[in-house]
């Protein structure tokens, strides 16, 4: 299907199902049934978000959306920020590989049911606490997903890839904020932000830590979007290595299963 879903049986009429619909959005069918209803709380900005990618509205459909649900259109930042439709296709088409959409700030947007499978499940989480840089730095338990060895090399790279979005936005108040924030919070942060190092992260080897399948030794790409704001991040197995069968085994035994063990250890 052209949203990511995995191919069934023939349609009688066009379109997503409700349970489909609300698969995408990462809300249960019960909800998503009484949002159709009207009836219910009031959505929050990141379910509005996450529906217009799960429907794959255009920018002026997504402002129609929350118009509808009697909130202001969100900004071009955070979690409830729009993703191109030509990447959101992109995604979609990257159904044999782990891979998801994130700003640049590391906020998870949107991510297929193999990434899901992989990295765990989207942290639902309001303000900094979305992003995985914010995490690294004040809950020792963002970084369960990597072996211990490694988690220096991470805080480095991540640091420094925080300081290139931060030139790029202009220092603006989110990001600058971001920074004061884990200066305050992390002793290991402000000695790597005062080295001034920067680099954009765009592709590294990675390994991680999955319950079921190990350690999983892993390639790791990253697609920009043209103002660089948002990344595509993908994952594939050197050809000829383990993580070749991993991967393979990632998608038989079931992303559901997988993404539910994940989360008991993040």
């Amino acid at each position: 299907m052209e949203v990511g879903l995995p191919a069934g049986p023939r349609r009688r009429v066009p379109g997503l199902r409700r349970e489909e619909v609300a698969q995408l959005a990462g809300a249960s069918v019960d909800y998503y049934i009484e949002l159709e209803r009207g009836r219910g709380p009031q959505p929050s900005t990141q379910m509005l978000a996450a529906l217009a990618r799960a429907l794959r509205l255009g920018s002026d459909e997504r402002d129609h959306l929350f118009r509808l649900a009697d909130r202001p259109a969100p900004t071009a930042h955070g979690t409830a920020a729009h993703v191109p439709p030509a990447m959101l296709a992109l995604l979609d088409r990257l159904d044999t590989t782990p891979a998801l959409i994130l700003t640049d700030l590391h906020e998870t947007l949107v991510q297929n049911r193999l990434a899901a499978a992989l990295l765990g499940p989207p942290v639902h989480a309001e303000g900094h606490a979305a992003s995985l840089v914010y995490r690294w730095f004040t809950d020792p338990g963002s970084r369960s997903l990597y072996p211990e060895e490694d988690h220096p090399h991470h805080s480095r790279v991540l640091v420094s890839d925080l300081r290139a979005a931060v030139a790029r936005r202009g220092h603006d108040p989110r990001s600058m904020d971001m920074v004061a924030r884990l200066r305050r919070a992390s002793v290991e942060f402000v000695a790597l932000w005062d080295t001034g190092d920067v680099a954009v992260r765009r592709g590294e080897r990675k390994r991680i830590l999955h319950r079921e399948l190990g350690v999983v030794d892993i390639n790791c790409q990253n697609l920009f979007s043209e103002d660089g704001r948002q990344r595509l991040q993908f994952f594939t197995a050197p050809a000829g290595s383990p993580a070749v069968e991993q991967l393979r085994l990632l998608a038989a035994l079931g992303p559901r299963k997988l993404a539910d063990d994940q989360a008991t250890v993040r």
